[in-house]
């Protein structure tokens, strides 16, 4: 073969391998990605943490002060069951509830004076029904007095590592001095879950049965979302919809944290989302945001 035929040829060669290489340099540089968040930019917060790992993989605002709302009960639950754990009371012991406890606005099971609930019903009622009467009742029997117990809970939640949270209740309704993180939620989360493997599946749990009648539960994720086992909703005006999101299959554990979001429909949209980023082996790509009034 002559040269002036195999210049040509050699021609050709280089221009396909340039080719070869533009094309592997677009697939090794993921392209941004756009999500769109259910919340206006001053209300939201989210954060996604590798359970296993403790590696996060997503946050917006996940330090910024915000109000936890009924995620609040968490920490009552957390110290309910460092009780349960350390014998001071068992899951038939019965909590009076109190005049005081059974005012508190709902949602709630609704007391008569003189009533009591026994322990595995109190957290059912609290993780399910996510129940304002039972979560005073419970933080009056342990700690006196509801504002007692708020310090006992504050005090927990720095010995966790939970930094920028002061909780005022053990409810979640509106006060002003009670304040959270996404970040101090999400290691609030994932202590519940190391800490009390044995106490976790109640917050699996979408319903129960409470003096013969059924108590349906509002964590629409439960069910939605192949994995998905807890953990815990809240809501009030000031804090919009949030939620603590608890995930495990496939040799994967997450903890989703979603704060701030305009509805309840569209925080489980946006949790959903941020699960499959997450496990997508295109999270590494950059993520453009489009808030609410963006959209």
């Amino acid at each position: 073969m002559s040269h002036l035929r195999l210049f040509p040829l050699i021609q050709r060669f280089v221009a396909a391998f340039a080719l070869l290489a533009l094309v592997a340099g677009c697939t090794t540089t993921p392209p941004d990605s756009m999500l769109a968040v259910p919340a206006a930019p001053q209300k939201y917060a989210a954060i996604v943490v590798d359970a296993r790992t403790g590696q996060t993989l997503f946050q917006v605002n996940s330090t910024a002060t915000r109000y936890p709302a009924s995620l609040t009960k968490m920490m009552t639950l957390y110290l309910l069951f460092e009780a349960l754990d350390s014998g001071r009371l068992a899951k038939e012991t019965q909590i009076p509830v109190s005049d005081n406890a059974a005012r508190q606005p709902p949602t709630k099971l609704r007391f008569r004076r003189g009533e009591t609930i026994d322990v595995d019903s109190a957290i059912r009622a609290i993780v399910v029904k996510s129940a304002n009467d039972v979560a005073v009742a419970v933080a009056e029997y342990l700690g006196g007095s509801e504002d007692a117990f708020a310090g006992m809970m504050t005090a927990k939640a720095r010995q966790i590592g939970m930094r920028g949270t002061v909780f005022g209740n053990a409810s979640g309704l509106p006060d002003a001095d009670q304040r959270t993180t996404a970040r101090d939620m999400a290691v609030l989360g994932m202590a519940l879950r190391a800490r009390f493997p044995q106490q976790f599946h109640y917050f699996s749990e979408s319903d129960f049965m409470f003096r013969g009648r059924l108590v349906r539960g509002h964590n629409d994720m439960l069910g939605r979302v192949r994995g998905v086992n807890g953990i815990k909703t809240g809501y009030i005006r000031a804090s919009g919809f949030n939620i603590v999101t608890s995930y495990e299959a496939d040799g994967r554990q997450l903890i989703i944290v979603v704060m701030g979001a305009d509805s309840a429909r569209q925080r489980n949209d946006h949790v959903e989302a941020l699960i499959q980023r997450s496990l997508s082996p295109m999270s590494i790509a950059k993520t453009k945001l489009m808030f609410a009034q963006e959209q």
